[in-house]
């Protein structure tokens, strides 16, 4: 099978690879959809490698796509079920084995490309700002690089869990698009500089990270949030401590790549019955900014890699 790999110089290239085997507890998916994600770039830099047990030199956290085969001990899944799944790594391939407890059903009428680009995006703004945050109606949720894939998911699940959000977009041109995930009213969309007149916030999603994010602090009400969960623009931010001890404010760092399978195991069902008939229900959506096919890999993480993007970039195996 074709599957995109890392090079020792970190380079992505189209390779054969062998076919995946369904052994115990997993499944053999043929992908028609793979989303792509900032953690690939970083994994391709050294930055970010793969979890234990998942391929170290192929690229892709979420794949969607139809059952293949079934491996023993597997039930309540037959070939040909469609199906989506985050996972640690090797999606960005025509096939790849997949531990039965992550797969996740895809909807009815849900598009491959919009498949393709949900878990990794939904599990963790779910995670981010549900479980870990704990957000409730009325809170106000200031979410920084609000036009990007999770960022798109992140505007969206705080909105349906009744938060009144503020979407930070650097670019002009693309706030219409982030404000019509939500026409409801519950989403401001403003730029970076804007952010303190909306404030103060219960809780900050900072996606984007960089020296500055820490800077936000003073936005928080008392005992407010802040999550770190994306670092592209700089993994090294200074703190005042005596602003984040007055403000008694939890700092969170947050990653889901790095967990136990138990961990995943448990996220994905709470994804499955929390998360995944909201999609179902038409409220929520996977925007997609571009597709293209898997060999025209190079362009897509081209697209990944810069500026403009609204929602997620798929390959299409």
């Amino acid at each position: 099978m074709h599957t995109v790999m890392i090079d020792a110089h970190g380079t992505f290239r189209l390779e054969q690879r062998p076919e995946p085997v369904a052994g115990p507890g997993a499944v053999v998916v043929r992908v028609r959809a793979a989303g792509l994600n900032a953690a690939d770039l970083q994994q391709a830099r050294g930055n970010y490698p793969a979890p234990p047990g998942w391929p170290a030199d192929v690229p892709g956290l979420e794949v969607a796509g139809e059952v293949e085969r079934v491996g023993p001990g597997v039930t309540g899944v037959v070939p040909g079920d469609r199906v989506m799944a985050l996972i640690g790594g090797g999606g960005h391939a025509e096939r790849i084995t997949v531990p039965a407890d992550l797969l996740l059903p895809v909807p009815e009428g849900v598009p491959w490309e919009e498949a393709g680009g949900f878990p990794e995006a939904f599990s963790t703004a779910w995670d981010t700002l549900v479980t870990q945050a704990g957000v409730r109606a009325g809170d106000r949720v200031l979410v920084t690089g609000a036009a990007g894939g999770v960022g798109t998911a992140m505007v969206q699940v705080a909105a349906v869990s009744g938060a009144h959000t503020v979407a930070s977009v650097r670019r002009p041109e693309l706030h219409n698009r982030v404000r019509a995930l939500m026409p409801d009213g519950r989403v401001d969309v403003v730029t970076p500089d804007q952010e303190a007149a909306h404030a103060p916030y219960d809780v900050i999603v900072e996606l984007v990270g960089g020296e500055d994010c820490l800077q936000r602090l003073p936005l928080l009400r008392s005992r407010g949030k802040i999550l770190i969960v994306g670092v592209q623009a700089g993994t090294t931010a200074p703190l005042r401590m005596f602003d984040l001890m007055l403000a008694r404010a939890q700092l969170i760092g947050t990653t889901i790549r790095g967990r136990s399978h138990a961990e995943k195991a448990l996220l994905a069902a709470t994804v499955r019955t929390s998360v995944v008939p909201l999609l179902a229900q038409g409220r929520l959506r996977v925007p997609v900014d571009t597709a293209f096919p898997l060999d025209r890999f190079a362009d897509a993480y081209a697209r990944l890699a810069g500026p403009g993007k609204f929602g997620k970039v798929i390959l299409l195996p």
